[in-house]
């Protein structure tokens, strides 16, 4: 018999006025059949237009190259005190650079500058909250923010930590790391997102390329967690402040359900629904759910059951699946209640392999 994901793949790809010929067809008489594959249905549209639609500014003329305005600051221009050496990331609203700082001391750090053409508002407001959060938290495993200021044009930067690393999945492949050594290294993340939450703030954006990991002069890896931009601090009831209605601020393969529909409070269980999608990429090579489209992969999210772990990862044992899997809940409520909570969980996962 056809799989609700394979019918899915197809009626999402006709036009909504012929899915209901084709399922007519392809469900027969299987009403709870249809009535999943109609779900998913539903959520890929609802998630389309939040997911799927990236607006583009116009592209500029030839006549407009005189006043154009750079995307990023040129390599070997100063911003403050700082020298920028190198562009190292990139994202919508900001620019994340290698810099010398050349006063009062001289070191490498990083600088993250808010975009021209980005100083609204709404960014300001969460560019300063990102600066703030990492200012809030002092921990091994988060990068510690130095100095913040303004260019000449008015536009915020911050300077923080320079994090020499790779990806923790790439850390632990390249290294050939155990199961348990993979999830020992993984702990360390937990805790310092626990130290964050103690702070009272919430990551939201919990995955691999924002978990780097270096090694230490003991010659220890060291992860650190980097990228705070869609942090939110919680108010009193333990919830996060809420997202501007209609607006997805994550990535869809390693968000919790709750952050793509926009319902009910995104907590502390959000970050540990991302912790058990980077921990089942460590052990398998692949996330729980991707696809061609972020509405597919939202829609999945939403309704699809989690394959198990043992499927792509069988010599994992079956007590870290079940972690993993609790993490992994579409319901918050049962899902861990914090990152302390889900590490308790992960050592005695390991305490058993060893039984």
């Amino acid at each position: 018999m056809i799989g609700e994901e394979t019918l899915f793949a197809g009626a999402s790809a006709l036009a909504p006025a012929d899915r209901a010929s084709y399922l007519d067809q392809q469900c027969a008489a299987d009403a709870d059949l249809r009535a999943r594959v109609e779900a998913l249905l539903a959520a890929h549209d609802r998630a389309a237009g939040i997911l799927d639609v990236t607006p583009r500014a116009p592209e500029p003329t030839d006549g407009d190259a005189a006043t154009r305005v750079p995307v990023t600051e040129p390599v070997g221009s100063s911003v403050g005190p700082y020298k920028l050496l190198e562009l190292i990331g990139e994202g919508g609203m900001g620019a994340v650079y290698m810099a010398e700082q050349q006063r009062p001391v001289r070191r490498t750090v990083a600088l993250k500058l808010i975009k021209p053409g980005m100083d609204t508002k709404q960014a300001i407001a969460r560019f300063e909250a990102e600066r703030q959060a990492l200012a809030l938290m002092d921990h091994p495993n988060i990068a510690k923010i130095f100095d913040a200021g303004e260019t000449e044009s008015g536009r915020p930067y911050f300077v923080m930590e320079l994090v020499r690393g790779i990806k923790i999945t790439e850390y632990c492949d390249q290294h050939s790391l155990t199961t348990d050594e993979r999830l020992k290294l993984f702990i360390q993340v937990c805790q310092a997102v626990q130290h964050a939450h103690q702070k009272g703030i919430i990551h939201r954006d919990i995955k691999p390329s924002n978990i780097l990991v270096s090694t230490t002069a003991e010659g220890a890896a060291l992860p650190v967690v980097i990228d705070f931009g869609i942090a939110k601090a919680v108010v009193p009831d333990g919830a996060a402040t809420a997202t501007v209605q209609g607006m997805f601020l994550g990535t869809p393969q390693y968000s919790a359900p709750e952050q793509i529909t926009g319902e009910g409070k995104v907590d502390a269980r959000a970050d540990i629904y991302s912790f058990a999608v980077v921990i089942y990429e460590m052990l398998s090579g692949r996330v729980p759910f991707d696809g061609p489209s972020a509405s597919r992969v939202a829609a999945q999210h939403l309704f699809s059951p989690v394959p198990p772990l043992s499927r792509y990862a069988p010599d994992v044992n079956r007590k870290v699946d079940e972690v993993i899997a609790r993490g992994l809940a579409k319901n918050a409520a049962d899902r861990f209640a914090s990152p302390g909570a889900f590490v308790k969980a992960l050592e005695a996962s390991l305490q058993r392999s060893r039984g």
